[in-house]
């Protein structure tokens, strides 16, 4: 599936079809005797044929599709924690870029938590000092005799608590700041961002695993590069197949497209998907390009016609579609050889003509495409 990938192929006059008589020299000829006494009598006149070289035109056999853009991310952005919305930080429909603050949410009551597991933290942190000072007394007096063996084995235990508190106090305070961050919402990934959906002062709900209801701020998709999905009929999916396999590499990748507006393929992708089965109700499969977009002006939902390249191979004796009211010649007939495009009556195999030049007109106007 490539640019422009066409052959050239020789045009014959529609009005032959498939009765073209190619003849191998550009004038018949005919021979005698010298000094023959039949050269006294003269010979028939021969049946006259108008004959030309057959026409040479590049012939676009490409098959087209008609196909729909779509963003290749595209995110509904929803707060992970609730509370009152403070900020709109972005203008319906700007590009913005990774890391750009789009929303913040009022975050004193999530400071106010992280102040309280960090105040957890230094209590549970005193508490631990002074369960090691006292484990550390009890040793010393169980190995002068004058503790007990479940003494430190009680200090020992109250040790461990108090590391478990210092452990719950810092998970805590890395909640706190999970929340705490989350208070602004940045985008994710550069796109063009939606209209926004909620107000400032609007009290929002927020779901870190989406497991209640959230409250949907916008949404964002990506610009550059732009998916173009598109479906095939079952017979243009085996003549893409055929030719995809003869075209190995790239160049069997490549697709041409062309917007509505457009008239010619002045865009190019590569086709990076082909589902892995036919819809049954559709008769169609599902694919897929990849078409840069640098200067956004494609757009999710705006459609193009999509042209992957199946310039269809030339078979031995094998006639094409009519082109400027030409029937195309896949293979068969040289540019050098004669033939014949008035009075075919009178050709038939082996019969000898007197061949008079003439030429094939091409109706370029029909024969664009």
């Amino acid at each position: 599936m490539t640019p422009k990938h066409v052959t050239r192929r020789p045009l014959l006059a529609g009005t032959i079809a498939t009765l073209a008589i190619v003849v191998t020299a550009a004038w018949v000829t005919y021979s005698y005797r010298q000094g023959d006494a039949a050269a006294s009598v003269a010979p028939a006149a021969l049946p006259q044929v108008v004959v030309s070289k057959p026409l040479e035109r590049e012939v676009d056999s490409r098959l087209g599709f008609l196909g729909q853009f779509s963003a290749v991310e595209q995110v509904e952005l929803r707060a992970q924690v609730g509370g009152t919305l403070t900020g709109i930080h972005f203008k319906d429909g700007d590009i913005v870029h990774q890391g750009d603050l789009l929303f913040t949410i009022d975050p004193r009551p999530y400071e106010i938590r992280l102040a309280q597991a960090k105040a957890q933290l230094e209590t549970a942190n005193a508490r631990l000092v002074l369960a090691g000072r006292e484990l550390h007394r009890a040793e010393v007096l169980a190995a002068k005799a004058f503790g007990t063996e479940e003494t430190v084995d009680q200090r020992t235990a109250d040790q461990r608590t108090g590391q478990a508190a210092v452990d719950d106090a810092n998970a805590q305070i890395r909640d706190a700041e999970f929340d705490l961050e989350h208070c602004r919402i940045t985008a994710p990934f550069t796109g063009r961002i939606g209209t926004h959906l909620v107000s400032v002062g609007n009290l929002i709900a927020g779901s870190r695993t989406a497991t209640s209801p959230t409250t949907l701020l916008t949404t964002l998709v990506s610009l550059d590069p732009i998916y173009l999905d598109f479906d095939m009929s079952e017979s243009d999916f085996l003549t893409f197949s055929r030719d995809r396999a003869r075209l190995k590499g790239g160049l069997a990748d490549k697709v041409e497209i062309a917007l509505s507006d457009e008239t010619e393929s002045a865009r190019q992708g590569t086709l990076d998907f082909v589902d892995n089965a036919l819809n049954r109700s559709s008769g169609t499969i599902h694919a897929r390009a990849t078409v840069p977009n640098p200067n956004g002006l494609l757009t999710p939902g705006v459609f193009a016609r999509v042209k992957p390249d199946g310039t269809v191979v030339p078979k031995q004796v094998e006639i094409g579609d009519l082109r400027g009211g030409l029937r195309v010649i896949r293979s068969g007939v040289t540019p050098n050889d004669q033939v014949i495009i008035e009075g075919i009556p009178h050709a038939a195999p082996g019969a000898k003509v007197a061949p008079e030049a003439g030429t094939i007109h091409y109706a370029a106007a029909e024969g664009q495409g």
